[in-house]
């Protein structure tokens, strides 16, 4: 299982990482939408609590850490889900950002449902 914390952050898989191995197509598409039910109904139950989430798209992170372009460093734990995920849903709760996301982390690992609860802003 993933999890990491650094300074104002704790970030964590919601399951089990699974490597792909000799499984055929369908059962690839049957973790996938495993993945995206469990995805959809957490944040419904997240809204439900906390309102409407806001949808953060981290694309442009990713390209300008790559790019070297400008002088700004992305902050933890931006920096990482931007190496995994195009987008994000957040919620503000108080001080922190509560952000759930669905994980890619390359073609021979399943994608995974994460969580994360920062203080740190979104860039």
């Amino acid at each position: 299982m993933t999890e990491r914390s650094g300074p104002g952050y704790h970030l964590v898989e919601l399951g089990e990482s699974r490597w792909y191995g000799d499984e055929d197509a369908a059962d690839r598409i049957a973790g996938v939408e495993q993945i995206s039910a469990e995805y959809g109904a957490l944040t419904q139950r997240l809204v439900e609590r906390w309102g409407e989430e806001q949808v953060f798209h981290l694309g442009s992170l990713l390209a300008r850490a790559v790019s070297g372009e400008g002088e700004e460093e992305v902050p933890e734990p931006w920096g990482e889900m931007s190496g995994t995920t195009d987008h994000v849903h957040v919620w503000r709760v108080e001080e922190r950002w509560v952000v759930v996301y669905v994980a890619e982390w390359g073609a021979d690992h399943s994608p995974q449902l994460m969580a994360a609860v920062t203080v740190i802003d979104p860039p």
